[in-house]
């Protein structure tokens, strides 16, 4: 229960920076996408259950705000987080070149979704435009922050849960 609990909190406050605090930062209308880092994050640390949940909630509290179709959002963080969870049993998590270059991967598909389901779709076809403009720019920014915030991600992770995995490895807790 405390890990859901930790786990909404960081949703919450994930998505209150990225609508409030990185909207100031942004560069050229350009703003690293926090909630997709917290997405690979806990894909990476917790394993692809906790991937797709994380991300389940993230994109649909995204949906709910600024979503034009309810459920894409949710959608895409959903296969973010269960696609990096993937690694979460054969990487080392004190390394930081795996979430580093999972992010910039996971950001690369998600702007390539959205441009597919909102922009191809409706018949705009300026894709050499939209890669150089917004693609790229937000991949090289989300990276650069996932530097920064990953090691906050996983310290919140060691730092709060890691009781509750040692109660649940007892051999005298029954489940």
């Amino acid at each position: 229960m405390k890990s859901k609990i930790i786990q909404l909190c960081q949703i919450l406050l994930c998505f209150l920076l990225q609508c409030t605090v990185l909207s100031g930062i942004s560069i050229g209308h350009i703003k690293p996408n926090l909630m997709l880092v917290l997405c690979v994050s806990m894909g990476l640390l917790r394993g692809r259950k906790c991937g797709l949940w994380t991300g389940f909630f993230s994109g649909l509290l995204t949906d709910l705000f600024f979503g034009s179709v309810f459920g894409f959002y949710a959608l895409v963080y959903m296969y973010v987080g269960y696609l990096s969870g993937y690694a979460h049993m054969i990487y080392y998590d004190n390394d930081i070149k795996v979430p580093t270059v999972m992010t910039a991967i996971a950001d690369l598909g998600y702007n390539a979704a959205v441009y597919a389901l909102q922009f191809l779709l409706r018949g705009r076809l300026g894709l050499d435009r939209y890669l150089l403009r917004i693609m790229l720019p937000e991949m090289f920014y989300t990276t650069f922050f996932t530097l920064i915030t990953y090691r906050l991600f996983r310290w919140i992770n060691y730092r709060f849960l890691v009781s509750s995995w040692r109660e649940s490895e007892s051999i005298w807790v029954i489940k």
